[in-house]
């Protein structure tokens, strides 16, 4: 049995790997603050999941702190020593980032340093997996050549249809400032791999999505999508004709990937972690689909404005991932990862089932 600390455990990526691990029977210490209510308000509460992890998990704790605190953090260091950490606490809103600027980078850049230091000094050999971003690389990834579909924007040349690869530039484009917050936090996770040889992993996330999200319209693209469509809101699009592209990854899936690098970790190695082509949908295939799956006529506008730093056409390259470790794949499809999320949402608001 290994003792794994999760930060951001009542979030999606990060309750899933509280099920996960103690599923096999790990000792699973999860640190989360419900922060996500304070960034979003009520719709972003994530005491539902806690709740939902304290029923099924069998050898869980919560600790209520934050990862800003490093008394705290030095506290919980020195009465455990952890074998993993699964960093995915985070402001995750690259819109909601401009009007708290100094909160954001606080609990992304600063918060990743508290927990990488408190690893180095009480259980250097654990392995930390940091859940970064796609969002490192700012606009860059518009700077392919694009071409126009009917339903969504796509690669214009044959060598980038596999999409963004790892190296592509972080520096020199405009990424928002959640984006430059996570980049940091990102070079940081590097360097105390790196530097100190320590066992660290960086997984750039693409849409990492699921049934245990908690959407809201500045983050959590299917989920919040989903909710708007099972109670009846409207949806805003925003700019590039609604045919702006995401790769959409099942939280299942991401963990996956964390266990895979956990068996054999390789010191700051920063890898793309999505959907891959596969899973890949533009915001109007996406309503259409939600529309046909569960049975009801969404409600959504277009706002000419796109966000900020706001990516036309993101699919992440899968292949240094998969070369590095081919035990690891795509198991759920964009089908099944929207009837899943239909069907929580549904049973979360006391709608009918989705047909």
């Amino acid at each position: 049995m290994k003792t794994i600390l999760v930060t951001g455990s009542s979030g999606l990526i990060g309750s899933e790997a509280v099920e996960h691990f103690d599923r096999q029977g790990h000792a699973v210490h999860g640190l989360d603050n419900n922060m996500r209510r304070v960034f979003f308000g009520d719709p972003g509460d994530t005491t539902w999941n806690l709740d939902r992890l304290r029923r099924i998990c069998k050898n869980f704790t919560h600790h209520n702190a934050d990862i800003r605190d490093r008394i705290a953090l030095e506290a919980l260091f020195r009465s455990q020593r952890f074998d993993l950490i699964v960093h995915c606490a985070a402001q995750p809103s690259h819109d909601k980032a401009r009007d708290i600027p100094i909160l954001d980078f606080e609990v992304n850049a600063l918060g990743t340093v508290n927990l990488l230091e408190a690893t180095r000094l009480h259980c250097p050999e654990a392995v930390f997996v940091f859940i970064s971003t796609n969002k490192v690389y700012g606009d860059a990834p518009n700077e392919l050549p694009l071409k126009e579909l009917e339903t969504r924007w796509e690669y214009a040349r044959p060598e980038d249809y596999d999409g963004i690869g790892e190296t592509c530039r972080i520096d020199r484009t405009l990424h928002s400032l959640f984006g430059a917050s996570k980049a940091a936090a990102d070079l940081v996770a590097q360097e105390y791999g790196r530097y100190f040889g320590m066992k660290v992993g960086i997984f750039r996330g693409g849409c990492l999505t699921g049934p245990s999200h908690s959407g809201v319209e500045l983050h959590g693209f299917l989920s919040y999508l989903v909710k708007i469509a099972i109670t009846g809101g409207t949806y805003s699009v925003f700019g590039y004709k609604g045919k702006q592209v995401r790769d959409n990854i099942h939280s299942h899936d991401v963990v996956r990937a964390i266990e895979e690098f956990a068996a054999n970790p390789r010191p700051g190695e920063v890898y793309n972690l999505g959907g891959g082509r596969e899973n890949s949908v533009s915001v109007l295939e996406a309503i259409s689909k939600i529309e046909q799956m569960s049975g009801k006529k969404m409600n959504w506008k277009y706002v000419d404005q796109n966000r900020i730093g706001d990516h036309i056409c993101y699919i992440s390259n899968l292949a240094k991932f998969k070369s590095h470790y081919p035990n690891w794949r795509i198991t759920v499809p964009l089908d099944e990862i929207l009837r899943q999320i239909i069907a929580s949402q549904s049973a979360r608001t006391g709608e009918p089932a989705a047909r």
